[in-house]
């Protein structure tokens, strides 16, 4: 019995420490590439090209991707087609940020022991003085007591779409918000993060 005991706890340990590096391994905010399928890293931007001067595109983050970096990256491809497809200067036409959240509540027990398929229901319980009178905790009846603590997460993922109108020669000067292409390249390029390796 203790053999299976100790061999349990191993491949316990064993378990916890490939989960951490797993995870260790993915927290990381999505970097500028395309988004395909299978990658070692989720997200990326997606673009369709609607006519000459006119693309679709997007940006989808992970949850490890701000809402800022997501929409400088969604700029930072509209800028590249532009300058791709021989253009000076475009227009975010018909721009938005989705934004996806979910909260997810894990009961993390600081007393949860197992004895073995025999003992299931069989867990110590403790009577103790609250207040004026003496109470019974028992895990399997139902009571609160210390050992059901709650995890709380909030996890948000940014995705930002535009349709990209672009153009040659002067920027228009209509109130309209146009950028120029080899700026906006020369500004955020610095901040771009490339996937690694």
């Amino acid at each position: 019995m203790p053999l299976t005991l100790n061999l349990r706890k191993h491949a316990a340990k064993m378990m916890a420490l490939m989960l951490t590096l797993v995870l260790v391994a993915c927290a990381t905010a999505t970097p500028y590439q395309p988004n395909l399928y299978g990658q070692k890293v989720s997200g990326g931007y997606s673009d369709k090209r609607l006519a000459d001067d006119r693309y679709r595109v997007s940006f989808a983050g992970n949850i490890f991707t701000s809402r800022d970096r997501v929409e400088g990256y969604l700029l930072y491809r509209a800028a590249e087609l532009t300058d791709q497809n021989g253009y000076d200067w475009f227009m975010l036409v018909d721009h938005r940020t989705e934004r996806e959240r979910r909260t997810y509540v894990d009961r993390s027990p600081r007393y949860d022991p197992w004895y073995g398929v025999g003992y299931s229901y069989w867990q110590p319980h403790w009577r103790y003085y609250r207040g004026r009178s003496w109470t019974t905790w028992h895990p399997h009846l139902g009571h609160r007591f210390w050992t059901y603590d709650v995890d709380v997460r909030t996890v948000e993922k940014f995705e930002a779409h535009a349709e990209v109108k672009m153009g040659r020669g002067p920027m228009p000067e209509d109130g309209q918000r146009a950028f120029n292409a080899d700026k906006v390249l020369a500004d955020l390029g610095p901040t771009i993060e490339w996937p690694k390796g």
